[in-house]
């Protein structure tokens, strides 16, 4: 009897500590197979199941903003056998322009966030102007002449053209595109001249000297394009836009479930090889904050972004 209370103390101690579950884990990611949304999923589901001890699978839900993972979701039990990757703009800029069946602020809960990308202003290769300060003369020479892209209506690429446009005295003319590669594909062609653009899939093409960087709309420097100033730097603070990376759960979820989800999901983002993972694919590594302090930076992001949204009557067409 001692010895088979023994081996099961001994399987006990083998399960892995921060595990939640004794069953697969479905995580939804609201973008296709192969795109970088589905590369960051698997990087952190990979390490989830390493360190739960169980199986964690990729489950593509994209279309719809976001809005077909997220309904996914909530329509699952709320017992940490589904849960979601997602930046979080799919709560905090899509719901704006976009009707939802869900409650951005209280039907969703971001539990563990392990990534950022910052955005970047970014020309055409050809484009006349050496650093900020020419490229906003040059635009404030050309009125009405000079067209901004971004990778769809409602979102930071648009945020900041815009604001850009107000703070500075210009009037670029916005054309949104259905993600970042054809607007990039026109760019690299020269067929537009600007764009603000996410680092991660603008720095490819940085580095091959394809596009040409300007400033960072961040607080400091990205990791990624050290010699390139922030916009804060150069006399514009408001332009401070990056999209942070998380798991998601259904804010029916219980507390104690809640916090043992995101304890392993920081976990696994704090791991040496997915950090270096996420530095190659142009990521930042996040910092760690709790599942409290994660509501409060939606929050205030949610808030921030519906005020821009007012301001500048931005709606999808």
């Amino acid at each position: 009897m001692m010895q088979i209370l023994a081996a099961g103390l001994m399987g006990l101690a083998l399960q892995p500590a921060l595990a939640w579950t004794d069953k697969p884990v479905r995580i939804l990611v609201p973008a296709p197979a192969g795109g970088t949304m589905d590369v960051l999923a698997r990087v952190l589901a990979a390490e989830l199941a390493a360190g739960i001890g169980q199986p964690v699978v990729v489950d593509n839900k994209p279309g719809a903003g976001g809005s077909i993972a997220v309904n996914t979701l909530l329509a699952a039990p709320a017992d940490g056998q589904t849960i979601m990757v997602s930046a979080n703009n799919v709560l905090t800029e899509i719901p704006l322009v976009m009707k939802t069946a869900f409650d951005p602020l209280k039907d969703v809960r971001a539990v563990g966030m392990f990534a950022r990308a910052d955005l970047v202003l970014v020309s055409a290769p050809n484009f006349p102007a050496p650093d900020l300060k020419a490229l906003i003369a040059y635009v404030k020479a050309n009125p009405g002449k000079v067209d901004f892209a971004s990778y769809s209506t409602g979102t930071v690429s648009q945020y900041a053209g815009m604001i850009l446009n107000r703070r500075a005295g210009l009037d670029m003319q916005h054309v949104p595109f259905a993600g970042s590669p054809p607007a990039l594909a026109q760019l690299m062609g020269g067929q537009i001249p600007l764009m603000f653009d996410g680092v991660v899939s603008s720095l490819p093409y940085i580095h091959a000297g394809k596009i040409k960087p300007y400033a960072v709309a961040s607080k400091k420097r990205s990791v990624h394009l050290p010699q390139v100033p922030t916009f804060g730097e150069r006399g514009y603070p408001e332009l401070d836009f990056s999209n942070w990376f998380s798991v998601l759960v259904s804010a029916k979820m219980s507390p104690a479930l809640l916090d043992r989800i995101s304890s392993a999901v920081l976990k696994a983002g704090a791991a040496p090889k997915v950090h270096a993972r996420l530095l190659e694919l142009g990521f930042e590594p996040a910092e760690a904050l709790s599942p409290a302090q994660l509501e409060e930076s939606l929050r205030l992001d949610f808030e921030r972004n519906a005020a821009i949204v007012k301001a500048f009557d931005i709606r999808l067409n």
